[in-house]
């Protein structure tokens, strides 16, 4: 899969992503992991269209291509999955776990958002500078602006999904996870990944073959974080077996 390639350069508005996403969540049953996600992700997107309209961003622009650019690669994998192929390495735990009962909601959120920031937002930024013919530092503040709403956003999920007062125990296991996992740390990475990857595709020659290698490994390292957040934590879990997707890792 040529996961770096760009996204053709037509206009940009976040209308449509958002349609889709409301479709998506009709389409779906609630318990459904990628539904899960897809309502908080949902969400995110509708705030960060809000904002854009409200004049919060310096550049409406870059804010409102960074935003499509990042919502096009979660929707693609989607359809990768839809037409029986698979998605990035990234997105398969996801999907591979989405109905299974041992798997708390908060996980599967928590695990969307991985994919989503450790991965998407690295090559979102890339097809950004690409489709507005910029570089990587002309679009970090609308990066910065839009990860300090994600934070904010992460916050209310959070709060939103937590199982009750067992997740203050601290032995519940959930709580461990939770501790494994940083947004903040996730959006460092995803724009140290960018400005490389960008490095790679300006320098030319065999660079390419070295970005398409960088992005891979990232796509899996991600994956694997993945996969660790969707740890069946429920009791039923011991009886149920493996998970009921159809995706191999």
């Amino acid at each position: 899969m040529a996961q770096i390639e760009q996204f053709p350069p037509a206009p940009v508005a976040v209308d449509p992503v958002v349609t889709r996403m409301r479709a998506l969540r009709e389409l779906w049953p609630a318990t459904d992991g990628v539904a899960v996600f897809n309502r908080v992700y949902l969400t995110v997107t509708e705030e960060i269209d809000r904002r854009i309209d409200a004049g919060e961003f310096a550049d409406r622009r870059a804010a409102a291509t960074l935003d499509v650019r990042f919502a096009e690669r979660y929707l693609a994998a989607v359809d990768a999955v839809a037409a029986g192929g698979r998605p990035p390495a990234c997105w398969r735990p996801l999907f591979q776990y989405r109905r299974h009962p041992g798997v708390r909601p908060l996980q599967f959120a928590l695990a969307g958002i991985n994919a989503h920031i450790g991965h998407d937002l690295a090559l979102a930024v890339v097809d950004t500078c690409r489709t507005l013919g910029c570089e990587p530092a002309d679009v970090e503040g609308e990066f910065d602006r839009v990860g300090d709403i994600l934070t904010l956003l992460e916050e209310r999920i959070r709060e939103e999904l937590m199982p009750g007062p067992d997740l203050l125990e601290i032995a519940d296991p959930l709580t461990h996870l939770l501790g494994c996992w940083s947004l903040e740390r996730a959006r460092d990475g995803a724009w140290l990944a960018a400005r490389s990857l960008w490095q790679l595709h300006r320098l030319g020659g065999r660079l390419p073959e070295l970005a398409e290698e960088f992005t891979e490994r990232l796509d899996r390292s991600v994956g694997l974080v993945g996969r660790m957040l969707l740890t069946p934590l429920s009791p039923r879990a011991q009886s149920s077996g493996s998970s009921t997707g159809a995706i191999s890792s």
